[in-house]
């Protein structure tokens, strides 16, 4: 399947109630420090706006989470590589997307057969500190020539602004977090960003 080219990054599902209405086809939830039931029940709820609303939901870390509660998707960073089992990942039909920074951790990933590839931060984020500096666009350019057919999603730093050079560049899919999720009329963000993507 074809993934849609603009990827929102939410960290509640109250935020899929929002914004899956107004057309987002792509979301990952990315849920931190949260108890066992909590992480569960977010992840049931986000499952089951996401079907009703025929969008991907990608769960992000809680491959386990995702392989029993029959999600598709599951999103690993490169500490969460270290830990995950990427058998029972697989054996359970989950498709995998990952976080690449570097060229030792593009290696690592392409022989892992991901279903996407993540590049960040391509501009200044401050959603958390990181020891990368922004990628850039030629990097973009660069490592869309390495990953081929794979997917390449573009974060960090990202605006309806930056979209289009971003896809110049060669990003297939762009996802965005803050500038939603801080704008002061994050619906109207949204679909400015869905006009600028589709």
């Amino acid at each position: 399947m074809t993934l849609d080219r603009f990827y929102p990054i939410f960290d509640h599902s109250d935020w899929l109630r929002r914004m899956l209405p107004l057309g987002v086809k792509l979301v990952q939830l990315r849920i931190k420090d949260q108890p066992e039931d909590v992480i569960r029940d977010e992840i049931a709820a986000s499952r089951d706006l996401c079907r009703a609303h025929g969008a991907v939901l990608v769960v992000n870390d809680h491959w386990r989470e995702a392989i029993e509660l029959g999600c598709d998707w599951v999103h690993l960073g490169q500490e969460d590589l270290d830990e995950a089992d990427l058998q029972a990942i697989r054996a359970a039909g989950l498709k995998l997307g990952v976080s690449t920074h570097d060229e030792a951790e593009l290696e690592r990933v392409l022989d892992m057969r991901p279903d996407y590839v993540a590049l960040g931060p391509v501009y200044p984020t401050i959603l958390k500190k990181m020891k990368w500096h922004q990628q850039g666009l030629p990097r973009v350019a660069e490592w869309k020539a390495r990953v081929g057919v794979v997917p390449l999603v573009g974060i960090g730093g990202m605006s309806v602004e930056r979209a289009p050079g971003v896809f110049e560049a060669g990003a297939d899919i762009v996802s965005v977090v803050t500038d939603i999720t801080l704008n002061t009329d994050p619906e109207a963000r949204v679909r400015a960003w869905i006009e600028v993507t589709r």
